[in-house]
C-alpha cells in the first residue's frame, strides 16, 4: 500500500501588484490656479481702478466739452437773441439821441420865446410911448386948429384925407368943428360927416 503523498502545500496567494502612486495634481495645481486667478483679479482691479481715476480726471474736461458743444438750433437761437439785443441797444441809443435833441430844441424854443416876450414888452412900451407922444401931438394940433379962424383952417382940412380930417374934427370943440365944416366944400364936408358918423355907429348907446 502506497503511502499517499502529502498534499502539496497550497501555493501562496500572489501578492497583489503594488499600485503605482498616482501623481496628485490636486493641491499643488489648485494652489497655482488660485494664485493665477488672484493675480488676474489684482490686475483687473488695478486696471479698473486706473480707468476709474482716468474717468474721474477726464470728467471735468468732458463736462466742459459738453457745455461747449451745442446743437445748431440752440446756436441759431442764441445768435438771434444777440441780434435782437444789439438792435434794441441801437434803438435805445437812437431814442436817447432824439430825447437829447428834443430837450435841446425845447430849451432853445423856451429861450427864443423868452426873448420874444421881452421884445414884445419892449415894443409895447415903445408903442405906448409913441402913442402917448402922438396923442400929445394930435392934441396940440387940435388946439392949434381950434385957435385958427374957420375960413383959414378949411383949406387945410380940404387938403387932408377925409379919415385924417375926421379924426381932428371929432376931437375939436363942437362949435369950432361946425364952423370949419361950414367953411369946407359941401362934398368934402359930407364925406367927413359920413366917416365921423360911421365911427360912432358901433359905439354903445348906454
Amino acid at each position: 500500500m502506497k503511502t499517499p503523498r502529502p498534499a502539496p502545500a497550497p501555493a501562496p496567494a500572489p501578492k497583489p501588484a503594488a499600485r503605482k502612486p498616482r501623481r496628485r495634481i490636486g493641491r499643488g495645481s489648485l494652489v497655482l490656479i488660485a494664485a493665477l486667478f488672484a493675480a488676474s483679479g489684482l490686475v483687473r482691479f488695478g486696471s479698473g481702478f486706473a480707468l476709474a481715476l482716468d474717468s474721474a480726471e477726464a470728467t471735468p474736461a468732458a463736462a466742459e466739452t459738453a457745455e461747449c458743444v451745442t446743437e445748431p438750433g440752440v446756436m441759431q437761437l442764441y445768435s438771434e437773441v444777440q441780434t435782437r439785443e444789439r438792435k434794441l441797444a441801437e434803438r435805445e441809443k437812437v431814442l436817447s439821441d432824439r430825447s437829447q435833441a428834443i430837450t435841446l430844441a425845447e430849451k432853445r424854443i423856451e429861450a427864443r420865446l423868452a426873448s420874444l416876450v421881452e421884445a414884445e414888452q419892449n415894443l409895447a412900451q415903445t408903442v405906448t410911448i409913441a402913442d402917448k407922444a402922438a396923442d400929445e401931438d394930435v392934441t396940440r394940433l387940435v388946439t392949434v386948429y381950434e385957435n385958427m379962424k374957420p375960413k383959414d383952417a378949411a383949406p387945410l382940412f380940404s387938403a387932408m384925407s377925409p379919415d385924417f380930417a375926421a379924426g381932428f374934427l371929432s376931437r375939436m370943440r363942437p362949435e369950432t368943428s361946425a364952423a370949419v365944416m361950414a367953411a369946407l366944400d359941401p362934398k368934402v364936408a359930407y364925406t367927413i360927416s359920413v366917416i365921423m358918423a360911421g365911427r360912432n355907429a358901433g359905439a354903445p348907446q348906454n
